[in-house]
């Protein structure tokens, strides 16, 4: 046992079914809502298999990763952050941490322009979650959920349990019921999706960083592995609640497609979901996926506050960020620095969605295209490690070394996938966070930078300035 373990009380302990409760509402929020016209509007049923095959295949080598770095590196901690730095030294380890933290803060925006986009059907003021009115009640929300944390891990972790198992009902029945309100004839109608989509390898190119934000918490359990009762549970949380949430978001968009025409689906306000069933079953079809949304997004909320400030705290303690960030109140278990730092993103993060052309797609592409660094790096530490035989005494390491290749592959695709437009964008965050990374080599009188270290460096910069460039020309828009 390690001795951030032993600092952690026994009651604290996380059991197998609560990681993997963990994972599964992490994973089960504002995403799941969007699909049908999301994929909708980059391909058809076609497409949309192949691509959720790749994005399946793909995530589950990833999430075999995180299973594997569980069980051979017991001792590093808060999972995504912890393996770039083990695997690629303190400079990469930094912008992990950093760009999973942001990432976690920009896709919980997405929940808030979700939430008020679909009271907007009621309330017209609030547009489609990207008016000032939406952001004025989004940002009360996210200070009563702030203060709600600092009262405690373990009363937090009970109340995502219980709201995980309300959320994935209403998700369950909304497949069940448009198996039954399917229609072939629209079902075989969509299935190329028509000429405006482009060829098969666009519409599935299309659709990865869709994919990708749907499946963000797939890591959940390795972020909280220094609470786990067991350390191989972590790894088997991981890959049960993936192979579970999966099988939900298939379902969900492919079935839309029976119900609806896809530039019908296309055209739908979000959460897509709730007009799916209103089409299929009348208004109350509606009410009941717009309840279920508004149960599912803010468990999701609160499972990802959580998971935000745990990695800012974790880098800290590791003094990987600066120690401001170490504070920490050790009867609630709640690191405050690092929850006070994620909510002031998610408040920048509400004001800056205003100027997009669409709220909700931009915060959710750019969630993804921030999370991809982090992934890469993680799955790239694991082909490391059965490359060199670290950590191998027995067997297995052939099939670590595939299982590492194929998932270092498929997210350097995810990064070809997400283009241009949104690495710059997410340079753009990357850059300056460097600023708390000479902060913290200061505070302990080391180098700040290698000479490889200073390559990234300039190489993010430069992303940074072409990204500010791009955008005051307006070549690139958010």
């Amino acid at each position: 046992m390690t001795e951030t373990e032993e600092s952690v009380p026994t009651a604290q302990k996380l059991t197998f079914a609560t990681m993997t409760t963990m994972v599964v509402g992490s994973m089960v929020g504002a995403g799941v809502f969007s699909l049908p016209a999301r994929f909708a509007q980059q391909t058809g049923v076609a497409g949309a298999l192949i691509a959720w095959t790749i994005a399946g295949v793909g995530m589950l080598m990833l999430a075999f990763v995180f299973q594997t770095l569980a069980v051979r590196k017991p001792d590093l901690d808060a999972g995504v952050y912890a393996y770039a730095k083990a695997g690629f030294g303190d400079y990469p380890g930094f912008f992990s941490a950093f760009g999973y933290w942001a990432s976690a803060c920009v896709g919980t925006v997405t929940y808030w322009v979700l939430i008020m986009s679909t009271a907007g059907a009621v309330i017209p003021a609030l547009g489609d979650g990207d008016t000032w009115l939406a952001a004025v009640l989004s940002t009360i929300g996210t200070w009563v959920f702030y203060f709600f944390v600092r009262k405690g891990v373990r009363e937090a972790a009970v109340i995502n349990r219980i709201v995980t198992i309300a959320k994935v009902i209403p998700i369950l029945v909304f497949v069940v019921l448009c198996v039954f309100a399917l229609h072939p004839r629209v079902f075989a109608d969509n299935w190329s999706g028509g000429s405006d989509v482009g060829g098969l390898f666009t519409q599935v190119r299309g659709t990865m960083l869709v994919t990708v934000f749907v499946f963000l918490g797939v890591e959940g359990a390795s972020v909280y592995s220094r609470h786990a009762k067991r350390r191989e549970d972590v790894g088997r949380a991981t890959v049960l609640g993936f192979l579970c949430v999966f099988a939900v978001f298939a379902s969900v968009t492919i079935v839309s497609y029976g119900i609806m025409p896809y530039s019908e689906l296309a055209d739908l306000r979000q959460p897509s979901m709730a007009s799916v069933l209103e089409t299929a079953y009348g208004q109350w079809g509606k009410v009941f996926v717009s309840l279920g949304l508004i149960v599912s997004v803010l468990g999701a909320y609160l499972a990802w506050t959580l998971m935000a400030a745990e990695v800012l705290f974790v880098a800290a303690k590791d003094n990987d960020m600066p120690r401001f960030l170490k504070a920490h109140n050790p009867e609630t278990d709640v690191p405050g620095a690092a929850l006070l730092m994620s909510t002031l993103l998610v408040q920048v993060m509400l004001v800056v969605v205003l100027f997009s052309e669409d709220a909700f797609g931009f915060a959710l592409d750019l969630t993804s295209a921030l999370t991809l660094i982090p992934f890469l790096l993680a799955a790239a530490y694991g082909l490391k490690i059965a490359l060199l035989r670290d950590g191998y005494a027995g067997s297995g390491r052939t099939r670590d070394l595939v299982i590492g290749l194929l998932a270092t592959i498929y997210t350097a695709f995810l990064l070809v996938a997400a283009g241009i437009r949104f690495i710059l964008l997410a340079l753009i965050i990357y850059a300056p966070a460097t600023v708390l990374f000479v902060m913290t080599r200061r505070e302990q009188g080391k180098r700040l930078f290698s000479p490889v270290e200073l390559v990234i460096l300039a190489v993010s910069i430069a992303g940074a300035v072409i990204g500010i460039v791009a955008l005051a020309a307006g070549w690139i828009t958010i």
